[in-house]
C-alpha cells in the first residue's frame, strides 16, 4: 500500500507499506539514487515481509517524494515523519530500521537523537560524507548500476539538491546510540570503503556487531550478491542480536 506523509519542513514523503499483521515492522531506508520502487528494494521488502511488516520509503528528491535530496542533511525529517506515522497508526512491539549507504547514515544520526526504535542495521554507512571515496570508474561500481539496476524511470525521478549543506557526521553521532546496532560492510565496496563501517563500529558504545562480507560490493549489492547470508544475518539480528 502506497502512503504519503508530510515532514516538519513540509516535504511530501512516499512509502510502501507491506502489512501482514505482524507484531514488528522494519523500515527500510534506501541510499542515494535508489527508491522504494526499485526492484532490488521490492525484493528485499518481500523477503523481510515473511517475518515482519515492512515499510520502504522514498527520501526527499527521490521517486514519489517531493523536494530535493540533501545527501543526509535533512533526510532525518523524512524518517521522523514515517516513524511518527507508525506510532500514530499502529501498536508494533518493535520498530526496526535498516539503512543502506546514505540511508544508513540517516539511520545512525536518527537513532542518536530519537527514541522508540528497537534495533538498527547500517549497511555501508559513511562515517563522514566528505570522505566518501565513490570510485565510480571501477567495474564494481558501474557494472551493477548499468546491468543489474538499470531502471530509466527511477533515474528520471531523482532530484538532487546542493550536496554541501551542513550535515551531521555519523562518526560524531554514533557514540550516542543506545539501541543494538549491526554494522555491515562489503570488502570490495568502491563507493564507501569498509574502513567507514569499522570506525563507526569501533566508536559505537551500544550493543553492537560488525560484519564484513568478503568480496562484496556496496550497500544493496551485498543483499543481491549474498542473498541468503545477508538475510540470515539481518533476521538473526532483529530476532536475537545475531546469537
Amino acid at each position: 500500500m502506497e502512503t504519503f506523509v508530510r515532514t516538519n519542513d513540509n516535504i511530501k514523503i512516499a512509502f510502501n507499506l507491506y502489512s501482514n499483521n505482524k507484531d514488528s515492522v522494519v523500515v527500510i531506508c534506501p541510499g542515494w539514487f535508489m527508491t522504494k520502487d526499485s526492484m532490488i528494494f521490492k525484493l528485499l521488502a518481500l523477503d523481510f515481509s515473511k517475518y515482519y511488516d515492512v515499510i520502504v520509503m522514498d527520501f526527499r528528491g527521490h521517486g514519489k517524494s517531493s523536494g530535493f535530496y540533501t545527501f543526509s542533511a535533512k533526510e532525518q525529517f523524512d524518517l521522523g515523519a514515517v516513524i511518527n506515522y507508525i506510532k500514530t497508526n499502529y501498536n508494533y512491539k518493535n520498530v526496526f530500521l535498516c539503512g543502506f549507504s546514505l540511508g544508513a547514515a540517516v539511520v545512525l544520526n536518527y537513532c542518536a537523537i530519537s527514541s522508540g526504535i528497537s534495533k538498527a542495521i547500517a549497511v555501508s554507512a559513511p562515517a563522514d560524507f566528505m570522505k566518501i571515496e565513490n570510485r565510480m570508474y571501477l567495474p564494481d561500481a558501474w557494472i551493477p548500476t548499468l546491468f543489474q539496476k538499470f531502471e530509466p524511470l527511477r533515474w528520471l525521478s531523482i532530484r538532487p539538491g546542493f550536496p554541501l549543506l551542513k550535515k551531521e557526521k555519523p562518526i560524531d553521532s554514533v557514540d550516542k546510540i543506545k539501541i543494538p546496532t549491526l554494522f555491515v560492510a562489503g570488502e570490495k565496496d568502491p563507493t564507501v570503503f569498509p574502513w567507514h563501517t569499522k570506525v563507526l563500529f569501533d566508536k559505537a558504545k551500544c550493543p553492537k556487531k560488525y560484519e564484513l562480507f568478503t568480496k562484496a560490493r556496496h550497500a544493496e549489492d551485498i543483499y543481491n550478491d549474498f542473498h541468503d547470508e545477508f538475510m540470515e544475518l539481518c533476521i538473526n539480528w532483529f530476532t536475537n542480536n545475531g546469537e
